[in-house]
């Protein structure tokens, strides 16, 4: 024993000595505190700490917007690395010019934003030298380094200010696309189908179908498919296997009591007023002339504000006995409520319901044995995960338990049988061919384990399997081309003089139709079609097994309203924000071709 702890130990010491080695030949020898910089942009050095901090905000960005960290190797996979760099290089590269071009910052600016960084105060809410320091030393910063970052951020934005301040495209372009997004048509339009064709449609020959098929193969491809095998086990599985005694039954009876046993209850309004004298004059006023309805609204109140729903005797209090000694339609009151006095009105009565225990057992039977048929999956998946980690296999695991045996061909628009569970689901678009089965509970309970044996990649879906869906969509497609065929005769005919209604075409008038527009029952495209149309000019617009006439009638400007207004500002300001933009990544780039950024790519390594 004591010779093979020596040799572990001598063998740790070893790997020890070859990993600092390793490092070394990657530049990882100076990590201790020499390696200060990665690189330099003109001469603006960029720091260690500084792409060391950017990846780390990166990552901590992707976990925050994904819920999950990714490893930083899988971080280099994706360039995030390469991006961070070049973030940094045009910042310092602006640095440089800043520089270059004599920008700089005083130090009473810089002394004035080092006294109003809250981090930076003490206790009594003023500048406190020790918070500075500390604050710094967390940072891994000196004072004349963070006091220099400073200054250069300064410098940097007033840069940035310099370029982009000021920048605004004619107002010509923001009035261009007000016109463009609020411009708006008056058109009527008519839906055609099979009643307007002279003839019926011969049906489509098995020639024709395996003709279309052979043309639309990509319509009637079978999608990504996990072949899988599984050992499933549910309640519903065990219910016939459960002894329920009449004990369990009746202790189940009294605890759902309020549901077989009810009071009777009724459906009420109640009208609260200020005082009872107010209430008495209200039930007085009521006959002919004046309703419930009329005292309700008399109150500026609503007859939903009102209702109560159904309601017990015990719930209404002193006003119980009142409210269920009236009939249906009855006013009663003026009676003392919770909010003060109250006319209330009985609009229907639900009756007492009592069911017996011999009447329920037949529904608490059903209830109570899926219970415990539950509570006995629940007791046997520590069994079954012992069995599995043990490396039993899944024919195995049904083999030897009451689980029973499947095979499923899962894809996404699965949802029959065990995929109809989401937890099933689930784990079938996570599952890969290297996973091992693991216990699985499902919704209702039950427990599901799972192997992947094959992944079939996108398919045309085999003929002899396809052939209903494709005469289905020849028959569609042939009928939408009739279709069209017989609008063109019909647009002809309106050209000609003819109407919708002398051609017994129900039309829909539409006005004030935006692009933005949505006209239900027509074809994907059909109102940028009727956008592209002059007036008075006639289509037919087709699509998705959907054909229609359409006449446009006329185009007008957008309305002159104040929410056109706003519009035309936001879109002003979207434009000149985005010119803006589009300027400083012009000159931002310019700016680090001219500055010349060398990287120190084992430095670099070093710091990943």
């Amino acid at each position: 024993m004591a010779k093979r702890k020596t040799a572990t130990k001598t063998g740790g010491m070893i790997l020890v000595g070859l990993l600092i080695l390793g490092l070394a030949g990657f530049g990882a020898s100076n990590l201790g505190g020499n390696i200060r910089t990665v690189g330099f942009v003109g001469d603006k050095p960029i720091s260690t700490q500084s792409y060391f901090v950017a990846m780390q905000r990166e990552l901590a960005s992707i976990q925050q917007q994904t819920g999950q960290s990714i490893p930083f190797a899988q971080a280099r996979e994706i360039g995030l690395d390469r991006a961070v760099m070049q973030q940094l290089i045009a910042t310092r590269a602006l640095d440089h010019e800043a520089t270059e071009l004599g920008l700089s910052v005083g130090d009473e600016n810089v002394r004035d934003q080092v006294l109003n960084i809250p981090a930076f105060q003490g206790l009594s809410g003023g500048f406190d030298r020790e918070s500075y320091q500390f604050a710094l030393d967390q940072q891994g910063l000196s004072i004349n380094e963070f006091e220099t970052t400073l200054r250069e951020e300064t410098a940097r934005a007033l840069l940035q200010g310099a370029i982009v301040n000021g920048v605004a495209a004619p107002d010509s372009f923001a009035e261009l696309l007000l016109n463009y997004a609020g411009e708006q048509r008056n058109f009527r339009w008519a839906a055609l189908d099979a009643s307007v064709l002279e003839a019926d449609l011969a049906p489509a020959s098995d020639a024709q179908v395996r003709s279309f098929y052979d043309e639309n193969t990509d319509q009637f491809t079978l999608p990504v498919t996990k072949r899988i095998t599984y050992a499933w086990l549910t309640p519903d599985m065990l219910i016939d296997t459960v002894d329920v005694d009449d004990d369990g039954l009746r202790a189940a009876y009294n605890e759902r009591i309020e549901e077989f046993v009810q009071p009777e209850r009724r459906l009420v309004e109640r009208l609260v007023y200020l005082d009872e004298s107010a209430a008495a004059d209200a039930l007085a006023s009521l006959g002919d002339d004046v309703s419930f309805e009329t005292l309700v609204e008399n109150r500026g109140l609503q007859l939903e504000d009102v209702d109560m729903g159904d309601v017990g005797r015990l719930e209404l209090d002193a006003a119980g006995e009142a409210v269920f000694g009236a009939d249906v339609g009855d006013v009663v009151g003026p009676v003392q409520s919770d909010l003060g006095p109250a006319l209330f009105r009985v609009n229907g009565v639900l009756p007492a319901q009592s069911i017996s225990f011999e009447d329920a057992k037949s529904t608490l039977r059903e209830s109570v044995a899926l219970q415990r048929a539950q509570r006995v999956i629940e007791q046997e998946i520590e069994g079954f995960d012992d069995m599995l980690a043990g490396g039993a296999t899944v024919e195995e695991l049904a083999a030897e338990s009451e689980m029973e045996l499947g095979q499923i061909d899962w894809t996404i628009n699965s949802g029959e049988g065990v995929a109809a569970y989401e937890m099933f689901r689930r784990a079938a678009r996570a599952v890969t061919l290297d996973d091992f089965p693991e216990i699985i509970v499902l919704d209702d309970g039950g427990a599901v384990a799972m192997r992947m044996d094959e992944e079939l990649p996108e398919r045309p879906e085999p003929f002899e399997d396809a052939q209903d869906a494709v005469r289905t969509a020849l028959e569609a497609d042939l009928t939408q081309q009739a279709l069209v065929a017989r609008g063109e005769e019909l647009a002809a005919q309106i050209v000609a003089g003819e109407t919708f209604a002398g051609l017994s075409l129900t039309s829909t008038e539409e006005e004030g139709r935006t692009r933005g527009a949505f006209v239900p029952r027509t074809p994907p495209t059909f109102v940028s079609d009727v956008f592209e149309m002059s007036p008075g000019e006639i289509q037919v617009i087709a699509g998705d097994g959907i054909v229609t006439i359409v006449e446009l009638d006329s185009v007008s400007p957008p309305e002159d309203t104040p929410e056109a207004e706003d519009l035309r500002t936001t879109l002003q300001t979207q434009i000149n924000q985005s010119l803006a933009q589009d300027l400083f990544d012009i000159y931002s780039n310019d700016v680090s071709l001219r500055a010349e950024a060398r990287i120190d790519q084992q430095a670099v390594d070093a710091v990943n």
